[in-house]
């Protein structure tokens, strides 16, 4: 489905002015862009860029809380994340205007470098857990409402406001929020605080590109200051990740001792936000990992 000619004359305009220069849309070409938005190779006289489209209505300011997450990585200079060009409305119709990233499979020279440069993003920390602002995970909206502790915070912001979705929906029983009350009581025995870090937030093998020059970019983050090992487990959650990364990651940031038994801990969060989304084809493995640690 291409663009109407409404919203091409507005993204015409706009670019025009930021990028300071006649720009004319010569053509779009869809490319992956996950469930929720529409994602476009957006081909013009001063080159590519990648656009995303969404509903307003369904997900406001959704590319908003993605700029400021973007930008938050960015401000870091420890990995690279595409550049925002523009991130704006039109009607109903949001969108966000990207630099294009020529890719290609990661070898192990990138995915080396992709495990030392997240280690130097998760060396950015502050005096709490949580961030400035509240984002999305996904296509739900996700709090981050500030906290002294990582257990705290991954309890009341995480957990708890996914288990009542999930039972509210009915995927989850009493018995299923009863084990996850279990769970609170002892997380701050399972684990031992450490100083907060800039976290991606949703670290999957979709969510990072590597260049055509072997230069690893970060991408769709849903940014807090959090524990390091939770991104650390979600690379785990789907594939996509080398041994290179994980060795070169330990080796410039070591983990705290233990840090693979807690995978499934914090892979909670995404399984819950997966059952939510998608349905009782995630309840096993929520279940399974919540049992793990009672």
């Amino acid at each position: 489905m291409g663009l109407s000619a409404d919203l091409t004359d507005f993204l015409q305009s706009k670019l025009s002015s930021v990028l300071n220069e006649p720009i004319q849309i010569s053509g779009t070409k869809p490319v992956s862009g996950g469930s929720i938005n529409q994602a476009y190779c957006l081909q013009t006289n001063a080159g590519k860029y990648m656009l995303k489209l969404n509903s307003k209505s369904a997900y406001p300011n959704m590319f908003a809380c993605e700029s400021i997450g973007l930008k938050t990585i960015a401000d870091t200079n420890s990995i690279a994340v595409p550049r925002v060009i523009l991130q704006d409305d039109l009607d109903d119709e949001s969108f966000l205007i990207m630099e294009w990233i020529e890719t290609l499979k990661p070898t192990e020279k990138a995915s080396e470098l992709l495990g030392r440069q997240l280690a130097d993003m998760h060396r950015n920390n502050t005096a709490y857990f949580g961030f400035e602002s509240d984002n999305y995970m996904g296509s739900l909206p996700q709090n981050n409402k500030k906290k002294d502790t990582w257990s705290s915070f991954y309890i009341e912001e995480r957990l708890q406001p996914m288990v009542k979705i999930a039972f509210d929906k009915r995927l989850l029983n009493k018995t299923d929020v009863q084990n996850f009350d279990r769970l609170y009581s002892k997380l701050k025995n399972l684990f031992k605080e450490e100083p907060s870090s800039l976290i991606h937030g949703d670290l999957w093998g979709g969510n990072y590109l590597i260049s055509t020059d072997e230069k690893p970019y970060l991408i769709d983050p849903a940014v807090s200051y959090g524990n390091r090992e939770f991104d650390i487990a979600m690379t785990t959650l789907f594939g996509g990740f080398s041994e290179s990364f994980y060795a070169a990651y330990n080796e410039s940031f070591p983990l705290n001792k233990g840090w693979n038994e807690r995978i499934e801990l914090w892979n909670l969060y995404p399984l819950l936000l997966h059952l939510n989304l998608f349905g009782a084809g995630y309840l096993e493995q929520v279940r399974e990992g919540v049992e793990e640690y009672i």
